[in-house]
């Protein structure tokens, strides 16, 4: 139980982070948004490898299945879904984007093995949350392409948790976020030299700012915490929390005063914990296994491996 509950934790923890800098991120409007985010990649990864150091953590070097694998991640869960998010917004309105992605808890129960393990109880969970997250986001009118890149946002953000399941159990959670993060630097480069507009900017004092919040606390902790998190509970019970990324953008944005308390962001919250509560309640079973390896990692990761790779 002790796994479980650590897991939980590092889930909501890393959703709420996330959550909470969607309103931050209003300040890197007019920042290059490529250059922008490799700097913060490159700046997570040197952070997350200086933690490494200074825990003592021996580097592994990954096979090249596994480089590819790490590749896949940095590809759909952060270029892939950084570019369709800022697509997707251009288009639609953002809370119909973060309703599109708001529905990763379904998807991700699903691709867990959830529906074919015959556990209901965590789809019927799944299918709350999303719910929840749908009365919290609310729809905004739908455009054709700019669905298209919510779904491709979906994408990358089942990706990012779906992909990173078999690395986790030999790398840890604290080397694929500092692989992945050091893999997306060149990636989302690459792309801002193929786009148009420039790469790089000054930054003013708020988006220097910013852009350091996002590289340490949102990608170098909030990785770390949701990585620790899918290798002890799971994707298909770590997917539940996915839906604590758009509430904390709502509480967020109404604390900071740009939008008020509106009562179906009370109802969605609600319903979201509902979901929530159904979803990670024991109702028989073994208990969690004990942590044994040194890297914090729990015993559980070896099962969450064993059913990706079965898939």
């Amino acid at each position: 139980m002790t796994n479980d509950r650590t897991g939980i934790l590092s889930c909501i923890a890393a959703m709420i982070i996330v959550g909470s800098s969607l309103a931050t991120s209003a300040a890197l409007v007019d920042f290059p948004i490529y250059g922008g985010q490799a700097a913060r990649y490159a700046v997570a990864a040197a952070a997350l490898l200086a933690v490494l150091r200074f825990r003592r953590i021996p580097l592994i070097r990954p096979t090249l299945r596994q480089w590819a694998q790490l590749a896949a991640v940095a590809a759909t869960g952060l270029a892939l879904f950084n570019v369709c998010v800022i697509q997707g917004d251009a288009r639609l309105s953002p809370s119909l984007v973060g309703a599109v992605i708001g529905t990763a808890p379904i998807v991700l129960a699903l691709a867990g093995g959830a529906g074919r393990r015959g556990n209901r109880r965590i789809m019927a969970a799944a299918a709350v949350v999303v719910t929840g997250v749908l009365i919290v986001q609310g729809l905004g009118p739908v455009n054709g392409p700019g669905l298209l890149f919510a779904v491709g946002a979906l994408a990358g953000e089942v990706g990012f948790s779906l992909l990173a399941v078999p690395l986790l159990p030999t790398l840890g959670p604290l080397r694929v976020s500092a692989y992945v993060c050091a893999i997306a630097v060149p990636m989302m480069l690459i792309v801002g030299l193929l786009l148009p507009g420039p790469l790089f900017a000054v930054p003013t004092g708020t988006e220097l700012a910013t852009l350091g919040y996002l590289a340490v606390m949102v990608t170098a902790v909030a990785f770390l915490l949701w990585y620790n998190g899918l290798s002890r509970i799971g994707p298909a019970r770590a997917g539940l929390f996915c839906a604590v990324m758009p509430i904390a953008a709502a509480v967020t944005s109404v604390a900071l005063g740009f939008e008020p308390l509106r009562l179906h962001v009370v109802i969605g919250a609600l319903t979201v914990g509902l979901g929530l509560l159904v979803g990670t309640l024991r109702t028989g079973g073994r208990p969690a296994e004990t942590d044994t390896s040194g890297d914090g990692l729990s015993g559980s990761a070896r099962g969450a491996r064993s059913t990706a790779l079965s898939r």
